[in-house]
């Protein structure tokens, strides 16, 4: 097995805070739209179930690049690929800002997607490849600290300062916010990206690629996070419309109440040290699954959005407790691939996310709030019970 290193010229410290500029853009990029279903619905006069389908136009782009940008990483050198990610991150979302059709803004957001997939996973896969196991999830921990404070500010500010710039202003921007991630990360890596990189060979990357799904820990990890996905965030480009539907408001309200989703995840963050120490691995995948089926059955009540927004901080909360431990396993199911075995798990996880914002919205209209958000509870609290069972057992 392949020992995490940490470069002389690098500290993990630091390797975090460079990292943190490029996923910080990223996540805000995915997160500016949410809050404006209801105006880009008006201005480009598309219904709204249509708009927030830009959700999945984001997701499932970044989802299908998976399996391309893994090998690549590991091949070309991942920090070469996170720095060209970002710089068409960057140029896709300033073209937002000049779209007048809700197509070409589809196709746009499938770019930024697929621009954005490069980012995390790659960050999480060159975590594995310098911090050793025994201080991964804390690390990754701090790292997501970073990437929750993209989702908070990106769905947040959205919904705060479209009333007096515009959505095309919010793509201003989130256009500017990934510039600056750009430049933070190439600034962090000069050294490495001066240095010759490898070449990519399909062989190998088909050959990684069987070995990785021929390990039993590895399938358990890609069906938890693709229902994961489905369960908690297919409710999400849906909230907008059901709190301006219930006339409790607008674009600022549902930014306000996304954004507990987002606070959830930093109080995780702040305290991952803790929870590790008190609960430990398995019990914390019981306690998340327990913890997100609560706050998704608060949300299916319906009440008002201060209420939904208290709930979004539980499920954060309970959200990143199941999913960092399943982050953190999956950089060491396969050490000598870790880019590979992470995009997978990354593949898995964003096609759940791009799937469930359909199943959402047809559970929606066909069940209604309640039964459809209860069977989403029940589906995460067997989740975290099924999974602390697998994942105890000797990897």
């Amino acid at each position: 097995m392949q020992a995490a290193q940490t470069s002389p010229h690098q500290s993990p410290s630091r390797l975090i805070a460079v990292l943190a500029a490029g996923g910080f853009a990223s996540t805000f990029a995915g997160r500016v739209v949410e809050p404006l279903v209801g105006v880009l619905a008006r201005d480009l006069a598309s219904p709204p179930a249509t708009v927030a389908l830009l959700s999945t136009a984001f997701a499932l782009p970044y989802a299908l690049i998976q399996p391309v940008l893994g090998p690549v990483g590991d091949a070309l050198g991942k920090e070469r690929v996170v720095v060209a990610c970002l710089g068409v991150l960057t140029l896709a979302l300033a073209a937002c800002t000049v779209t007048g059709d809700i197509g070409t803004l589809f196709g746009l957001r499938m770019v930024a997607g697929a621009a954005a997939g490069g980012v995390i996973p790659l960050s999480l896969a060159m975590m594995g490849d310098r911090i050793p196991m025994e201080r991964r999830q804390v690390a990754i921990g701090r790292f997501l600290v970073a990437v929750i404070l993209g989702q908070l500010s990106g769905s947040t500010v959205a919904g705060l300062i479209e009333g007096a710039i515009g959505w095309r202003g919010v793509f201003w921007l989130a256009a500017g916010v990934g510039a600056a991630g750009l430049l933070g990360v190439a600034f962090g890596f000069a050294r490495r990206l001066r240095a010759p990189g490898g070449r990519f060979a399909l062989a190998p990357a088909l050959a990684r690629y069987r070995t990785i799904l021929r390990n039993p820990r590895a399938r358990v990890l890609f069906c938890a996070v693709f229902v994961e996905a489905i369960a908690v965030f297919g409710i999400f480009p849906h909230l907008a419309h059901l709190i301006e539907a219930r006339g409790e408001g607008g674009p600022k309200e549902a930014g306000l109440v996304l954004a507990g989703f987002a606070a959830g995840g930093l109080v995780y963050s702040l305290t991952v040290g803790l929870l590790l120490r008190f609960l430990g691995q398995t019990r914390m995948l019981m306690a998340g699954g327990a913890v997100s089926g609560a706050a998704l059955t608060v949300v299916g009540v319906a009440g008002a959005w201060q209420t939904d927004a208290a709930a979004l901080v539980a499920l954060g909360l309970g959200f990143y407790m199941l999913h960092n431990t399943f982050q953190v396993q999956v950089t060491e199911v396969a050490p000598e691939a870790r880019a590979s075995a992470v995009a997978l798990h990354a593949f898995s996880f964003f096609c759940g996310q791009a799937l469930g914002v359909a199943v959402l919205g047809l559970g929606l209209e066909t069940l209604g709030q309640l039964p459809a958000l209860g069977v989403c509870a029940a589906v995460i609290l067997v989740l975290g019970l099924v999974t602390a069972r697998r994942l105890a057992r000797p990897g």
